[in-house]
């Protein structure tokens, strides 16, 4: 049998009301099923065709615009659309930041479904394009092919890309001439590679056929100045690889540490490969209060490196540290916040899964000459129990800051248990944070809120929140 397909329908003059999840806009159909289309602004009357049709709504998109909202702005990007990756680039900073803060309160309120104060202004970012200080690319010898080049009907001989994977579909690679989102050299280092590829016949990874000599690229830049370049190789053509290489050293003299791997796993993933260090140090420094952390290949950090500052002052501040204190940092990563309000406290306890980012965090305590911070590794819900808080004190604050699936229901019973006067929940996806926050309610109350776009030009927000145990 063959495949059913789904029927398309067109809906007239839909208008646009509100922004979902995902950076998807919501509209209601005729019928008075959900909508969810991208690419529009809430405001926007369109014509919608759907695309698939599901018990409870309809996945569409937009094939006429019949009035613009007073909130839609023209995109800056000639990639907008096809790349996918600033999904909010059209509508304006202001409800940008109004949607985020809708999204935190709407999660908490219904998914929490707890008490909540008075929300913090949201913190917007200064800097609303070129604030990323790490993008990955792509490379691929059969690019995507965007509708325009499609209906032209020209034939591309040459369909090498080096850009970005199209959402949901991993072997397509969209071709980058300008990126908004990492400041430069980052487009001409990465326009250089492809040019000085194409010129001498590198080849460009095909993912489907698994071949290929030039597979992905990361760059990475830091507040100091510095910079990273590497390179992931799939075949091990030495030849090819220095020629590569030395034409990088040559033409940006200016990059701190260029890198290279010879990754031939089936995924682009780093962690378990060997570095090469082709030319500088194996790290760039990063900047934030007179403390200096190295970041390698391998290391996190927070991506938007000035936003990442106010992020941590409001971390800082919620905490209300006057030196006395013992804190514990959980999911401390390189041990960036654990180091950053360690002048205000007495001992600072880092605790992180990852045994590389606790040698990153270790270095970095000392190399900023700070005595009163330990970091040990371990997994978050084996390590955190009563033998490590009667090891190493009763904590007097608690600061989290757990990946988007939040805490393991171990770590939240554990820290209910320690009755610890106050808790800093830091969170990049208030979702999961709303239910900590209803496990947690028994005995904390959430006494402060604030949103923190690090972000902007997509649907990601972070969010703070302040707990102090209920009397």
């Amino acid at each position: 049998m063959g495949k059913k397909r789904t029927e398309k329908i067109v809906f007239e003059n839909v208008k646009i009301l509100d922004a979902g999840a995902k950076g998807v806009s919501v509209a209601k159909a005729p019928d008075g099923k959900v909508i969810f289309l991208p690419n529009v602004v809430p405001g926007d009357v369109v014509d919608v065709q759907t695309m698939k049709k599901r018990k409870a709504y309809y996945e569409g998109k937009a094939i006429k615009i019949h009035e613009f909202s007073e909130h839609r702005i023209a995109p800056v990007c000639d990639h907008f659309g096809a790349c996918g990756g600033c999904k909010w680039q059209n509508m304006k900073y202001s409800q940008q930041l109004f949607y985020k803060n809708q999204e935190v309160f709407n999660n908490l309120k219904r998914i929490g479904k707890i008490e909540l104060p008075e929300f913090e202004p949201i913190l917007g970012s200064e800097k609303q394009l070129f604030y990323r200080n790490k993008m990955e690319f792509g490379f691929s010898n059969a690019r995507w092919m965007t509708d325009a080049e499609i209906q032209s009907g020209t034939e591309f001989e040459n369909k090498n890309a080096l850009g970005f994977h199209i959402p949901r579909m991993w072997d397509k690679i969209l071709d980058i001439e300008k990126c908004h989102l990492q400041e430069d050299p980052s487009n001409e280092i990465r326009n250089e590679i492809k040019r000085f590829a194409n010129e001498n016949n590198l080849s460009f990874f095909n993912a489907r056929a698994v071949e290929g000599l030039l597979r992905t690229l990361m760059i990475r830049t830091a507040s100091t100045g510095e910079l990273m370049v590497l390179i992931q190789f799939f075949e091990n053509d030495k030849k090819s690889i220095e020629l590569m290489m030395n034409f990088l050293a040559e033409r940006f003299p200016q990059i701190t540490s260029l890198q290279y791997v010879i990754n031939q796993k089936l995924n682009d993933t780093l962690y378990d490969q060997a570095i090469i260090l082709f030319k500088g140090r194996d790290y760039i420094l990063e900047e934030m209060e007179g403390l200096h952390f190295s970041i390698n290949a391998k290391s996190f950090y927070q991506t938007n490196s000035d936003q990442a500052y106010e992020l941590y002052k409001i971390t800082r501040e919620f905490a209300g540290l006057t030196g006395n204190e013992t804190v514990y940092d959980l999911y401390t990563g390189t041990g960036t916040i654990a180091q950053f309000v360690s002048k205000q406290a007495k001992k600072v306890i880092g605790v992180e899964a990852v045994p590389e980012a606790i040698i990153d965090a270790k270095a970095n305590a000392d190399r900023n000459n700070i005595t009163n911070c330990e970091f040990y590794v371990g997994d978050m819900k084996n390590v955190f129990n009563d033998e490590f808080i009667n090891t190493h004190g009763q904590p007097d604050v608690i600061i989290t800051d757990p990946p988007r699936d939040g805490m393991h229901k171990d770590v939240v019973e554990m820290l209910l248990k320690t009755g610890v006067p106050k808790i800093v929940y830091v969170s990049c996806n208030s979702a999961t944070q709303a239910r900590d926050l209803a496990l947690m309610d028994e005995k904390y109350k959430v006494v402060r809120v604030r949103p923190v776009d690090m972000f902007p030009q997509t649907h990601h927000v972070e969010n703070v929140v302040l707990l102090e145990l209920k009397n």
